[in-house]
């Protein structure tokens, strides 16, 4: 199993003629991910890469049954773009776009609880279920097969943890990207909630930075909810107050905010705290060491 996305997956790709979305359909089809049908306004009645596309998302899906989309539509065009997709019925949309309006942002994320769409993103990487799906721009060769989840807000430090992991022999269940905020569709909760349930998952890392209080709702999941072993890796421990971290939901305001209370946060709820993404599969094989030996 995996969360969100598995291998019958039917996706559409929203955005499919321009030059990011050809270049990842590509990617991504050649991976294995089951896309059904590409959108973009005006390119209708065509193929690329052996996918039909469509001038609308209603031509699309009332052709082919469609699990899930992805936008790669530029911010300025993503709102629209949404709403159509939230519209139609799909029920899960990943949201890649960088710098959309808040209050368009809002606007989405109201109208997907309202129709029941689940929103990964936005400014997300999206998210990989290794030798299943990949749904994003994970760079799949730092992935493989396994049992430990991850769930980060850094794109960049989602894929060096793979890299680390694989290298290591421990492969991963479904590694999501929730994005950089500030305003977030799934939260880390909200992924942490999907590993809990999933059989697939043994452990789950979770990857955090400063800013915003994610970590801290995350913490109280874990240690009210959570029965899989969680590890936790949280960047920018010496940054000031006020700095930007790269993501604009990476921004310093309050104490809640600092690496070093997530941190404190994250250990008193019983999660396990890694210094650096090295440490993570010694911290694996010392929970196997502990509970006994499961393949991951």
């Amino acid at each position: 199993m995996a969360i969100f996305v598995d291998k019958n997956t039917r996706v559409l790709v929203q955005g499919i003629t321009g030059s990011v979305g050809s270049f990842q359909s590509q990617i991504m089809r050649d991976y294995g991910t089951r896309i059904v049908a590409g959108v973009t306004p005006a390119k209708g009645g065509g193929q690329i890469h052996g996918v039909p596309v469509y001038d609308l998302v209603e031509e699309a899906v009332a052709e082919h049954a469609v699990d899930a989309a992805i936008s790669f539509v530029p911010a300025r065009f993503a709102r629209d773009a949404a709403l159509e997709i939230i519209d139609s019925g799909i029920p899960f949309l990943v949201l890649t776009a960088e710098g959309i309006p808040e209050q368009d942002v809002l606007m989405i994320l109201r109208y997907a609880a309202i129709k029941e769409t689940s929103v990964l993103g936005p400014d997300t990487p999206g998210l990989i279920s290794p030798g299943r799906c990949k749904l994003g721009v994970h760079p799949h060769v730092m992935f493989t097969e396994g049992r430990v989840g991850i769930v980060s807000k850094s794109g960049s430090l989602s894929y060096e943890v793979g890299r680390v992991l694989t290298q290591s022999g421990i492969g991963q269940s479904t590694v999501v990207g929730i994005g950089g905020g500030p305003i977030w569709g799934l939260s880390q909760q909200a992924v942490l909630k999907r590993f809990e349930k999933d059989p697939q998952t043994a452990i789950v890392v979770l990857l955090g930075e400063v800013g915003g209080r994610l970590e801290h709702e995350a913490a109280r999941y874990i240690e009210q909810n959570m029965s899989k072993p969680v590890i936790a890796l949280i960047v920018g421990r010496s940054a000031p107050p006020g700095t930007r971290m790269g993501h604009a939901g990476a921004i310093i305001e309050g104490e809640e905010g600092t690496a070093a209370s997530k941190i404190a946060a994250l250990e008193n709820a019983g999660a396990l705290i890694a210094r650096s993404s090295l440490e993570i599969p010694e911290l694996i094989n010392r929970l196997e060491t502990e509970y006994g030996r499961t393949s991951y």
